[in-house]
């Protein structure tokens, strides 16, 4: 591969990584960040939404303004435009600045990861679109694994505000790159007739709104209580009026700002499905499992992110030899096999308990890594190669928006569950802790013998601890309660997966994957 050709792929992965990293480096740090702000976790929590929000706005938006400002101007601003949000981020003195550099900032990734993808496959000879799809996979897989731990040790020794400030050098670097290796499109290939179309101001208004709302909703839904919140009610009717609409204006106009007639081609139509399963797959376990982690465990942010390295180094490890493996196998077989080791995963992780140690939890989540290999690399360069030119930019918009707004969803939906199902196993559990029970009455006596010793030798009081005992036992039947919630809400992701190999089947490629071909 030329020089300039592997600094245009370098380029790319390094902006890949800025974006994916921000999305969960801010994570950890929020109870820092708000101890320092002086504010409460209600709106602190809007660090995180406003950022998602604009990012999953601006995502289907990416080809169409890749082509209309020119793709070298567009990826090189944005690439600024992120690393100096990041700054204002950095010194930004209240909460209301802080959000407002990160809505910006999320509107810059979003941009990003598209255009990224898009250039990756085009730097790759037709031939190798699985090894494209491949170093696409490592970033993607690399950057939800390293954020945590990452956020966790820059907050820890230097300050929440230093995970800004850190991506300013790899901003400017990227950036620099960008901008002397990255090509525009051709002329004839944007351009059909002598000027670019009219913009499409009610598409454009119409997925503003509607994505927008949506994603208020998914992020919030369960903070807020669902449709008991009359924000929440307001944007679910903003979200199911304004998409329909915007769906059905775009298949009516010549020139769509997202041009949804790419779904008739099969392998978007069915590859977006996939994708979106994979997104509530990949978005909650790495939401669910630290929860689990800290809850049960009571393991560290830091401690936590590396118990995802392990199976994020595979993943990385196993993604070229996928890749090559699509010159020669069918890719429904590969996504086959990737659904047969996820499933086992979680099989594995629905039998943690609150004795699961940490090395109990390696393998599950090392064949978690493994899964995601024959997962991301077929499905992407499935899709992909069908494309090139501004093409390709809007199907991997609309394959990066699906993985988004699956993992919103899946988030969304499972933490619902989970609720659901500690509620009902705290209510089964909290009806058995009577003296009249023989195992409660147990385990009464043991924590109100071990508490009256410790009081006894450490305060000095003799009397027995009565009011110490109940609330240990509660706390007790809690963790107790989350971990079952835990286990059946595995099982619940477990059986709503299996439903992707319906799509897998009808997800038909004329052979092995080549690589891009000419859309036009």
């Amino acid at each position: 591969m030329p020089l300039g050709k592997v600094v245009l792929v370098v380029t790319a992965v390094m902006a890949s990584l800025l974006e994916i990293i921000d999305t969960s480096i801010v994570n950890v740090a929020i109870p820092t960040m708000m101890g320092n702000l002086g504010t409460t976790l209600e709106n602190i929590s809007w660090v995180v939404t406003g950022y998602i929000i604009s990012n999953a706005i601006v995502l289907p938006l990416a080809g169409w303004l890749s082509v209309r400002l020119g793709r070298k101007f567009y990826y090189t601003g944005c690439i600024l435009l992120f690393t100096a949000t990041s700054v204002g981020c950095g010194f930004a003195p209240n909460l209301p600045v802080l959000v407002f550099f990160r809505v910006i900032q999320g509107m810059a990734g979003g941009a990003l990861l598209p255009t990224s993808q898009a250039l990756i496959v085009e730097a790759f000879p037709r031939d190798k679109a699985g090894m494209a799809s491949a170093i696409y996979g490592m970033s993607v897989m690399i950057g939800p694994t390293v954020g945590p731990t990452l956020g966790g040790y820059l907050t820890d020794h230097f300050g929440w505000r230093s995970i800004f400030n850190i991506n300013i050098p790899l901003g400017l670097a990227a950036a620099m790159m960008s901008y002397l290796y990255v090509e525009d499109f051709e002329k004839e290939v944007v351009i059909e007739g002598k000027k670019l179309p009219g913009i499409d101001y009610v598409g454009l208004g119409l997925l503003i709104v509607g994505i927008g709302c949506l994603q208020y909703v998914l992020e919030r839904g369960e903070a807020d209580d669902w449709f008991s919140a009359k924000g929440i009610v307001i944007c679910a009717l903003f979200a199911f009026t304004c998409l329909p609409l915007f769906v059905w204006w775009e298949l009516k106009i010549e020139h769509p700002i997202v041009d949804l007639r790419l779904f008739k081609t099969n392998a978007v139509r069915y590859g977006t499905m996939i994708m979106a399963t994979i997104g509530t797959m990949l978005y909650a376990l790495v939401f669910f499992v630290p929860v689990f982690s800290s809850i049960v465990l009571g393991l560290t942010a830091t401690r936590i992110g590396e118990l995802f390295i392990p199976g994020a180094l595979a993943s990385a490890a196993m993604m070229p030899m996928v890749g090559m493996q699509l010159k020669k196998r069918d890719p429904r077989h590969l996504l086959v096999v990737g659904i047969i080791i996820f499933e086992i995963a979680l099989l594995m992780m629905s039998q943690f308990t609150g004795l699961t140690s940490v090395d109990g939890m390696f393998w599950p989540l090392l064949l978690r890594g493994l899964a995601m290999a024959f997962l991301f690399v077929p499905i992407n360069a499935s899709v992909l190669s069908q494309f090139s030119g501004p093409k390709l930019g809007q199907a991997s918009g609309l394959l990066n928006l699906s993985r988004q707004i699956g993992g919103s969803v899946g988030i969304a939906g499972y933490s619902t569950f989970l609720t659901i199902y500690r509620a009902q196993f705290y209510g089964t559990l909290s009806s058995h802790i009577s003296r009249l029970d023989p195992a409660a009455s147990q385990q009464l006596n043991l924590i109100q013998g071990g508490l009256g010793a410790k009081f006894g030798n450490e305060v000095g009081i003799a009397a027995s601890p009565t009011l110490a005992t109940v609330k240990e036992m509660y706390f007790r039947v809690v963790r107790e309660a989350f971990v079952l919630g835990f286990e059946r809400v595995m099982l619940t992701i477990f059986f709503i997966t299996a439903l992707a190999l319906i799509p897998i089947y009808f997800l038909r490629t004329k052979g092995p994957v080549k690589g891009p071909v000419d859309a036009h």
